[in-house]
């Protein structure tokens, strides 16, 4: 008998004719009759535009009554969040809003949204924004009952059990963007100031009760955050995708992830306020989230240490590394890659596949090197040293050591 942890799992072939697999593929975004559904997996979504109206009736059905609202410096001040405030006043609601978050969320952010959080003597958590601030919602609501450091909880092992579960605060996730998918994760990534290290705080419970998923609120993201978020939702589906651990409903869901990147970024893009686009990425963040249980790779890997070392916006960090890791898994991905290419409608085999990525990185702005991206001078070691401890290096196709993560950053600085 195998047994099998739960975010360690592996590649499953694609054996069905990528035909039989394309017309079987569930396409509700192609009917604009159809952009409204209630999913449960893993929680409940409640997708399709103007769903945010059911903010309010979502937080009572969690049992919040108090929320803490959790969002980024960037939106504080941006009408629509406080029209959601005031709608959820109008609803009976009381509520305040904690704004304290780094691009790259870090301990001091999340003590001062603890305090908040207990201060107010709030019930749960709604978080509004994107990965920065769905991360940091998430852990205030699992830490405001807590008494050990959070630093305790790091996704080591069974460390999560050390956690006081019956302490813990629902919380609510509203994405505004569509990268990292935090809205399905059971995890928040926190930077730890003192070593530069970005950790992964894991506990079941840290996962949303609800999910309100609304096109809408993405069509005032930036260019730049539109590329780089989506380039995320991208990457984890490839990664998912090429990691060897066993998991075939999340490989089936990175697929399928990586077919609504592919072709709907560019329009998102290009025309912000394309719903259909805003909704078909939205969507496929989730997936990469949900798919990405399966393992994560090289790019992570590289990627977490680099933003927490220096700064760089994530998804933007990864898809700079996208082509190097492909050259350096190529051995054992390749047959896969070609089958994938087949249902994707990418002509060219492995080489047609990276030949996208960089086309698309190029449409979408994102900076050519980590030298553009502003690593001018960086500390390889000290990157290469936080990679092979990563939690995500574990899930490479192919084994990750000094050489090869040297190769790596070479290729990309």
């Amino acid at each position: 008998m195998v047994l099998i942890k739960p975010l360690q799992m592996t590649d499953y072939p694609l054996r069905a004719p990528p035909t039989l697999l394309r017309q079987a593929a569930l396409r509700p975004w192609r009917d604009k009759n159809m952009h409204t559904a209630n999913w449960s997996y893993p929680t409940a979504v409640r997708f399709g535009a103007g769903r945010i109206r059911e903010l309010a009736e979502t937080c009572r059905t969690a049992g919040i009554f108090r929320p803490l609202l959790v969002t980024d410096r960037g939106l504080v001040n941006l009408p629509f969040l406080h029209a959601i405030v005031d709608n959820l006043r109008a609803d009976g609601l009381e509520v305040s809003m904690f704004s304290d978050v780094d691009p790259n969320p870090t301990g001091d952010n999340l003590d001062a949204g603890v305090e908040a959080f207990r201060s107010g003597k709030h019930d749960g958590v709604v978080s509004i924004g994107g990965g920065s601030a769905l991360d940091l919602g998430k852990l205030v609501g699992f830490m405001a009952g807590q008494r050990r450091p959070v630093w305790d909880f790091e996704d080591i092992g069974d460390w999560w059990t050390r956690a006081d579960a019956d302490a813990i605060a629902p919380n609510i996730a509203v994405p505004t963007t569509s990268g990292t998918g935090s809205e399905l994760g059971r995890a928040g990534v926190l930077t730890r100031v003192d070593s530069q290290a970005k950790k992964i705080i894991f506990h079941p419970q840290v996962l949303p009760v609800a999910v309100i998923a609304d096109p809408e609120l993405a069509v005032s993201m930036p260019a730049w955050i539109t590329a780089g978020t989506g380039m995320d939702a991208f990457a984890h589906c490839l990664e998912a995708l090429s990691s060897p651990h066993f998991h075939p409903m999340s490989h089936g869901i990175a697929l399928e992830g990586l077919r609504l990147v592919n072709e709907n970024l560019e329009t998102a893009f290009q025309e912000p306020n394309h719903l259909e686009a805003r909704a078909n990425m939205m969507a496929a963040a989730m997936m990469g989230a949900v798919a990405f249980q399966k393992g994560l790779g090289a790019v992570h890997a590289l990627s977490h240490p680099i933003g927490g070392i220096y700064g760089t916006h994530h998804g933007t960090t990864n898809a700079v590394l996208i082509p190097a890791v492909l050259d350096l898994n190529r051995p054992a991905i390749e047959p896969m890659i070609e089958r994938a290419c087949a249902y994707l409608g990418i002509t060219g085999g492995f080489d047609g596949f990276r030949g996208r990525v960089e086309a698309l990185n190029a449409v979408l702005q994102i900076p050519t090197s980590l030298t553009a991206l502003g690593l001018e001078q960086p500390d390889v070691d000290l990157i290469i040293a936080g990679a092979l401890i990563d939690p995500s290096c574990g899930g490479n196709p192919v084994a990750l050591d000094r050489q090869n993560l040297r190769a790596v950053l070479s290729a990309s600085l």
